[in-house]
Order: structure tokens, then sequence, then C-alpha cells
């Protein structure tokens, strides 16, 4: 019994092929370099298999690594999108500044607006973004950069600015300091005006000639004021003309003169300060009465003074200085 059972698996391994020219049946014999053969190919089938599933897999399907470089790729977009949001934003309030800067700071002060093209000067010419070429999201870094870029190359032109504007206001405060502005005496009820700019009678000629300043009578003695800050550029005393006088350069152009002082208390070289006592009046020189023959000299060229008589006056006082101011009557010297 156990030997018919060992004889029948032995069959049952052996295999057979029909052949049809004998009509009858062949033991099939395989030897090992057949079983080589077969298993061979097995194995390259097998392994073929086994590529294209994974290339099927690795397209198909993603693995945790990959998921999560996805997850954090889709974050930086998001995150570039919000920077670039808020890049916007402060573009837009740095052109208000500019704005701001052009239309008032700087007109207050006198200067012209900064030209469009110097405050985006330095975006053009050669690709400076090569490098963040070739990548997936390559538009936006590059985007997200020249943004950048240009908000800090405007920025920097901006702060440039403002140090010009503060410069600026120092100079102008230093300016507006130096113009004469006050009168030269003090005239509260203003009618030490004597004789204004423009022509008069000459009171020793008795003819009209072109008087080119303001007189203001008032006791010997009465003090005068430098009429805003300066430095001393001329003293001299004399007994013709103006007298004894001195002239006050205030810088930007403006010089001052007060002339037939009885007494001077300032000395050449010496600097002033808008109020400050420079003298007392008289009659030196060639002058009719006690007064104070003042003029305002700017750029070389002598101008109306009562123009510059607006810081010590309220409106209604000024409008009544113009009018005394323009009576055609005798002047002093």
């Amino acid at each position: 019994m156990r030997l018919s059972k060992n004889n029948a698996q032995s069959m049952a391994k052996v295999k057979y092929t029909y052949d049809s020219k004998t009509l009858s049946y062949k033991k099939i014999d395989r030897s090992w370099k057949v079983r080589l053969k077969e298993f061979s190919l097995f194995a390259f089938v097998s392994m073929a298999f086994g590529f294209v599933f994974y290339l099927a897999a690795d397209l198909w399907f993603e693995s945790p690594k990959e998921r999560k470089m996805k997850r954090e790729l889709d974050n930086m977009v998001i995150q570039y999108d919000l920077m670039n949001g808020k890049l916007d934003q402060l573009a837009d309030v740095l052109g208000d500044i500019e704005k701001r800067d052009d239309e008032i700071y700087r007109t207050i002060f006198e200067a012209g607006p900064i030209p469009n093209e110097v405050r985006t000067a330095g975006f053009g010419g050669a690709n400076r973004y090569k490098n963040l070429e070739g990548f997936n999201n390559s538009e936006l870094l590059i985007d997200s950069r020249k943004k950048l870029d240009q908000i800090a190359g405007r920025a920097y032109v901006q702060t440039k600015s403002f140090d010009d504007v503060v410069e600026m206001a120092r100079d102008k405060e230093k300016m507006l300091a130096a113009i004469p502005a006050i009168q030269p005496v003090a005239n509260k009820n203003l009618k030490r005006m004597a004789s204004g700019y423009g022509y008069r009678i000459h009171p020793i000629y008795k003819v009209r000639k072109m008087h080119w300043g303001t007189d203001f009578s008032a006791p010997t003695g009465t003090p005068i004021y430098a009429t805003g800050d300066g430095k001393v550029t001329k003293y001299r005393r004399s007994r013709a003309g103006y007298g004894n006088h001195i002239i006050i350069d205030h810088g930007y152009g403006y010089q001052t003169l007060y002339a037939h002082m009885s007494k001077v208390d300032v000395r050449r070289g010496q600097k002033v300060k808008r109020g400050d006592i420079i003298g007392y009046i008289g009659s030196s020189g060639r002058s009719t009465a006690p007064h104070l023959h003042y003029e305002v000299i700017k750029d070389g060229r002598k101008i109306n003074p009562v123009n510059y008589f607006f810081n010590d006056l309220s409106p209604e006082e000024y409008e009544m200085m113009l009018e005394f101011s323009s009576n055609s009557n005798q002047s002093f010297d």
C-alpha cells in the first residue's frame, strides 16, 4: 500500500507529451538546464512586473514623505501670497508718504518734488533675478523679490528726502529768525512813522527825491532794535549823510541799515539777535530832527521796509501802517 502511494506521487511528477506521428505519449525529460531557463524567465518576469508596479505606485500614489513635502510647499505658497499682500499694503502706505512729502513737506520749504524716476531708479537693465528662475514657483518668487527691492529702494530715497526736509526745517528756522520782521523802534500806537518809502519832499533841498527807507520819529535816546538775527558788517561815525550808522547782514540776501543814531551800542563783526538794542535815536549826519532812517536791502536792492513789519503787527495794524507809509509828506533826511 505504501509502495503504491510512492509510485503514484512519482508518476504525478512525471509529465508527458502526445506525439501525433506515433500516436503515443512520450515522457518529457526536463534537464537542469531547462529548469534553470524556466527559473530565470520566471525571475525576470517577476522583476519586470515588480518594477512596473513600483513605477505605477510612484506615479499614482504619494509616500508619507512626499505628502509632508507637498503640504509644506502648499503652506509656503500661501505664506508668499500673504507676504505679497502685505508688500502691496506697504507700497500703498509708502506711496501716500511720498505724496505728502512732495505736495506738503517739500512745498512748505520751497523745494521741488522728487521725480518718480529717481524714486524708482535702479530696477531696470540686466536680469538681477536669474538665480530664481527654473523653479516651479519662480514667477511667485521673482514677483515677491521685485516688490521687496522696489519698496526698499523707495524707502531709502524717502529717508534721504526726510533728512533733507529736517535740514531745510532747521535752515528755515534760522532764515525766519534772520529775516527783518519787526519795527526797529517801539511803536505801539503806530504814530512814530514820520515818512515812508518812495518819492518824498527833501527837507533841505525841497524837491521830490526818492526816499529809500522809512523814518521813525522819536526823542533822542530812544532805543533802536535789531529787526532780525545777523552780524554787524559796517559801523561808521559821520557828521554827513547817514551820520552815525550801522549795517547788519542777516544772510539769505538780507541787510538792514540804521542811520542818524546818537549812540551805537554794537561793534563791527558782532552777532546780534532780533530785538537786541543796537543803539539810540539821534539826529547825526544830514538830518533835520531826531529820528531813525531805516532801510531794508534784499539781494543788493533797496525795498520797502513796511513789507517786513509783519511779526509785531496785527492785520488791522499792518493795514494802518501801509496807509501811513503811503502818505506823500516830507522826509526827515
